[in-house]
């Protein structure tokens, strides 16, 4: 038997004992009249008044000295400290005290605050009742969860022992809430669209497929929004936003999560320069906010967002940072032996602009380190944006890069319906190729553009990477409440 099954087992005979005392060990009420956050914030005028109070959470330290026990109490709002003393509960509660009571049990306690010889804040019980009795040991508290995936999968106990993972976690719902902030400020309404859809589109990825029993048809879990929210243009809407989860059947990786979040933004009469406008506020907002400052630091490099972004073509990108001199006209043939010169394991359907994206994520992002936005990328890397009009060829669209970390990707909406039936039949022959990363054709989408669509500028952020930046994280698991895992057992 395991040490943790012997401690199970004696928790459950403390278990029994409460139940054989008429206790019940997971009352429905609870007695707690103020949080520990208020106790703390309140603490000289409840010392003062010598009121009795009824505080509550779970024991995270127990010291006993005899007839006298310290306790450490966290209720999620705060930690406090409670003295159980002999001589002021009575011997028969004190005791038997000692005999259930184990660190990790949430239990209440009711006394009058004071501030101990060595000057700190504590509860002098007089009273003290079981709300739920635990079953398990939680982690040493100087050691923690040290396996990392163990962390991952007990996400719970991770928080609990760990408070800056729990403030990573709390400035994620932060950032959230600021960004739905400045997009409500901003004049956009927040919308729902289907998790499940008949076909995966709005962007080039692998999607999950699921069935659905009482139509007898399959579904795809939604990769991308876009689709939907430019319908909504269609119908009159003029500024659209959601932040929903995505699923893509993808690796996973530091910066990929199969389930992820994802805001994505639709507003009329827009393009890419004032998407790239509203993008760079929405950033100095941010910063602004969280750091009291325009300016942040990571990995000891300072970032500043205070001056105008810096702004690169994706081909002048390439030849910046590689030996590629004339990117636009290098052939299948030189990009392939260039990238496999990398490590790239390029196969012989690749298509030129996935070996020229593999040779920029190796070599150009990791150079862009203060807020970059890489704008004209050529017309095969997204079938959704539109052609710049005085170079076909290119499409009016911008990512942004920070720290080497793709934060955003926007552009100017395809609006034309003959175009965009053109794009989707070249999406369409890549698919019967074996390539799996495509938007395959969509009938309907196609039939609501050809009511007539009106110019405007889309923008995604990725809500996870975005946490992982601002917060400092360097793996998307360490911002995601709970990431995907391969199961134990492998079954």
């Amino acid at each position: 038997m395991s040490s943790i099954d012997e401690i199970r087992d004696a928790r459950i005979k403390k278990l029994e004992l409460l139940k054989s005392k008429s206790i019940n060990p997971y009352p429905t009420s609870s007695s707690r009249e103020i949080s520990l956050k208020e106790a703390i914030e309140n603490f000289n005028a409840l010392e003062n008044k010598k009121d009795t109070k009824w505080i509550g959470g779970r024991i995270m330290s127990i010291r006993g000295q005899g007839a006298i026990v310290f306790l450490t109490f966290n209720d999620g709002t705060g930690t406090f400290q409670g003295l159980l003393k002999k001589d002021v509960v009575g011997a028969e509660k004190f005791d038997f005290f000692n005999k259930v009571v184990d660190i990790g049990d949430f239990v209440e306690i009711q006394g009058i605050f004071f501030t101990t010889k060595r000057g700190e804040k504590t509860l002098e019980i007089k009273d003290w009742h079981m709300l739920s009795k635990s079953l398990r040991p939680l982690p040493e508290k100087w050691h923690g969860l040290v396996d990392v995936e163990e962390r991952f999968r007990k996400r719970y106990l991770d928080i609990l022992m760990n408070g800056e993972v729990k403030e990573r976690l709390v400035l994620r719902s932060k950032i959230v809430s600021l960004v739905r902030k400045f997009y409500d400020d901003n004049g956009y309404i927040e919308v729902e669209t289907p998790r499940l859809q008949m076909i995966a589109g709005g962007a080039t990825a692998k999607p999950f497929i699921t069935h659905h029993n009482a139509l007898g048809v399959d579904f795809f879990l939604t990769i991308a929004q876009e689709l939907y929210l430019k319908m909504l243009l269609v119908g009159g809407f003029t500024k659209v936003y959601e932040i929903g989860r995505k699923f893509r059947n993808e690796g996973i990786d530091a910066t990929h999560n199969p389930e992820f979040t994802m805001l994505e933004s639709q507003e009329v009469y827009g393009d890419a320069k004032t998407g790239r406008d509203f993008v760079e506020k929405l950033f100095k907002y941010l910063i602004k906010e969280i750091f009291s400052s325009y300016k942040m630091t990571v990995d000891t490099v300072k970032l500043d967002f205070e001056k105008p972004f810096e702004i690169i073509a994706f081909y002048d990108l390439i030849k910046k940072y590689t030996e590629i001199k004339n990117p636009v006209y290098a052939d299948q043939k030189e990009l392939t032996a260039y990238a496999k010169k990398m490590g790239a394991v390029i196969t012989p359907n690749e298509s030129k602009e996935n070996i020229l994206d593999f040779i920029y994520k190796k070599l150009c992002r990791p150079n862009l380190i203060q807020p970059t936005f890489i704008i004209d990328y050529p017309v095969a890397f997204n079938p959704f944006a539109k052609r710049r009009e005085d170079d076909p060829s290119i499409i009016d669209r911008f990512q942004l890069v920070i720290s080497g970390i793709e934060l955003v990707n926007a552009f100017s909406e395809l609006n034309d319906p003959i175009d965009q039936k053109e794009r989707y039949l070249e999406q369409d022959k890549k698919g019967k190729k074996g390539e799996q990363e495509i938007s395959p054709t969509d009938a309907a989408y196609l039939e609501a553009m050809e009511y007539g669509m009106p110019p405007n500028s889309g923008i995604g952020i990725g809500i996870d990477r975005l946490a992982m930046f601002l917060s400092g994280a360097k793996n998307i698991k360490e911002v995601i409440l709970f990431p995907t895992l391969k199961p134990k057992d492998n079954k």
